[in-house]
């Protein structure tokens, strides 16, 4: 796998992906697009909730929707590393299993998000999720 992230001048950047896709980066507190570290938090939200969705699915249960909502905190120090960060799964559908959700979480967590399993050992995560029927 092979990246590249351009300067554009200012605090922005360009990372344009091997398969072509960019994505816009500001590090002015992201100001304009999306900082560095909040783009972990949505490549987290992201790599989890493709895990959590396909193993949900696998157990057909009838999901209609999915969304994760994160907060991270960050240490005081330079560099201003993730400490925390704590992932809210909120499902979406009917009789869905509680059991089956929690093994999903906890499945994407200690085993198939590789973007969770590479911070895991710097930043304290934690998750748990609600389910919403219709």
């Amino acid at each position: 796998m092979k990246a590249q992230v351009k300067w554009l001048g200012e605090e922005l950047f360009m990372g344009t992906s091997e398969s072509g896709h960019t994505m816009v980066l500001d590090a002015n507190s992201g100001n304009l697009a999306p900082s560095p570290m909040e783009g972990v938090l949505i490549s987290l939200g992201g790599c989890s909730s493709v895990d959590v969705v396909s193993i949900l699915q696998k157990a057909r249960q009838n999901i209609t929707g999915c969304h994760v909502e994160l907060s991270g905190t960050r240490v005081d120090s330079v560099p201003a590393l993730f400490e925390t960060i704590h992932l809210r799964f909120v499902i979406k559908g009917t009789d869905v299993a509680a059991k089956h959700v929690e093994r999903a979480v906890n499945l994407s967590a200690d085993k198939y998000c590789s973007v969770a399993l590479m911070l895991n050992a710097k930043v304290n995560i934690t998750h748990d999720f609600k389910i919403i029927a219709p």
